[in-house]
């Protein structure tokens, strides 16, 4: 009988655990996160030097700074998830060895981390983040070969300076990267005005890749303005941002965030 009642004991302990750990990350995503696990990149690498698959070529210089990720196919979207932010925690309810605790950290989002279709952690349907290890640090240790279990949720982005926009393309072709966008962080939509153009006339841009939009019209000699739409459907606007004298390979910063 005492060790029936013992193991009685010992179950309800067990399940009560369990319970509160569910709780824990039930409670989490109840706000908002989702589970997914992270690793790191480029030890021995200066994050700047990543240009990555949504275009920034320099992410130091397109304002990300070194707290940024490369992530994955199910996050990335084609280049929709470009210059989003992701508040990112360590999950040391699952991993208390490894996992910095109430540590969190800030990505942007500015690589995708391909899947090698043999079970990595980058393929579908896993959610991952593939992050610098500046960014990585904050919130675990280095070890357990890199990977450990996260929560995250979309933040919006806090970025210095005005919405950057770099020419890119040659003639009739014009490309233009969009960088530092502040709130939700990811373009989803995008149009362009020359000053020859009527007031009302915007020319849609489409995803060429990443940041980068296009369009096949001839612009220069022009003073260029943007129209944006965001990924939660905030609509801005930047009359003028360019001048007519602008040269392909040159970037533009608005005086501010939301003109």
């Amino acid at each position: 009988m005492k060790a029936t009642g013992s193991f009685s004991v010992l179950f309800r302990q067990i399940i009560f655990f369990i319970c509160v750990v569910l709780e824990g990350i039930n409670g989490a995503q109840a706000k908002g996160w989702l589970s997914a696990h992270a690793t790191f990149y480029g030890v021995n690498q200066d994050p700047a030097t990543f240009g990555g698959a949504c275009g920034y070529e320099n992410e130091v210089v397109a304002a990300f700074g070194v707290n940024t990720a490369a992530v994955s196919s199910m996050l990335f979207r084609g280049g929709e998830a470009c210059g989003a932010c992701y508040q990112v925690m360590c999950n040391n309810k699952v991993d208390p060895k490894w996992c910095l605790q109430r540590r969190a950290v800030t990505v942007s989002a500015t690589n995708f981390c391909p899947p090698n279709n043999n079970g990595g952690w980058c393929n579908a349907p896993h959610h991952h983040f593939d992050m610098s290890m500046p960014a990585f640090l904050q919130i675990a240790r280095q070890g357990n070969e890199g990977i450990v279990p996260v929560i995250y949720r979309r933040v919006a982005c806090k970025r210095r300076g005005g919405v950057r926009f770099t020419l890119k393309g040659q003639s009739s072709f014009s490309m233009v990267m969009i960088s530092n966008v502040g709130g939700s962080g990811a373009v989803k939509g995008a149009w362009i005005r020359g000053s020859r153009m009527r007031r009302s006339t915007w020319m849609p841009m489409h995803r060429n890749w990443g940041a980068n939009w296009q369009s096949s019209i001839d612009l220069r000699n022009q003073q260029l303005s943007f129209k944006l739409t965001l990924a939660d459907g905030k609509a801005l606007v930047f009359y003028n941002v360019v001048p007519s004298t602008w040269r392909f390979g040159q970037t533009f910063s608005s005086q501010n965030q939301f003109s």
